[in-house]
């Protein structure tokens, strides 16, 4: 099944360029495993993958990376990219999946990363009412605190949301709420839940 992460690497230009991982999202390990030296991960330094991840970011296209590197060295995140020049919004919009990713990660020029969790505001496993709900572009990120290089609070958060999601579908079953009451419910809770912590949200589509 794998955990699966979003990466979007900041370019010169102000545009992103998106990588996917398949395991990025444990742990959200990839915070510190993103350097300037190990661009994508892995365990050591590798000049060819250091080069091909300087050239992307300015490049209009991908590039062959075997160019670059003959040999495959293992990476947590998948070198070649998504989507090569897209903005920051389209990517939450349009290509982030709030289900499925279960992290999305920034990475500035200068490699600081930013690590969010992934909120789902989808309902049809919360409320027998609700058939099905969009994933892509659907949810919110949010930031964790961390000490000591590690994420403190994330089981619990991960659990509070679940459980603000629980009381929302029940809610909704009962016909206390609307669809779109019971979404602007969700996004208050969420609110309230961040804190101090950096938060996204993203809700294109309301059904009536």
């Amino acid at each position: 099944m794998g955990h699966r992460a979003l990466i979007a690497y900041k370019r010169p230009d102000g545009q992103y360029n998106l990588h996917y991982s398949h395991w990025g999202a444990l742990n959200l390990t990839l915070k510190h495993a993103l350097t300037e030296d190990t661009p994508f991960g892995g365990e050591k330094k590798h000049d060819g993958l250091r080069e091909y991840a300087t050239d992307l970011l300015v490049s209009n296209v991908s590039l062959d990376r075997s160019e670059y590197a003959k040999d495959r060295p293992t990476t947590e995140v998948e070198p070649e990219p998504l989507l090569i020049g897209v903005e920051f919004e389209t990517i939450l919009r349009d290509h982030l999946d709030y289900l499925h990713h279960e992290a999305f990660y920034v990475v500035e020029l200068d490699f600081e990363v930013t690590a969010y969790r992934t909120l789902w505001f989808g309902l049809q496993y919360e409320a027998e009412s609700v058939e099905s709900d969009p994933t892509v572009g659907f949810g919110a990120i949010r930031t964790v605190r961390w000490y000591d290089s590690e994420p403190v609070g994330d089981g619990y958060a991960k659990g509070e949301f679940q459980g603000a999601k629980d009381v929302v579908g029940d809610m909704l079953d009962r016909d206390v709420f609307s669809y779109t009451q019971a979404l602007g419910y969700l996004e208050t809770k969420v609110v309230e839940q961040a804190g101090s912590e950096e938060l996204l949200i993203r809700t294109p589509r309301v059904k009536p």
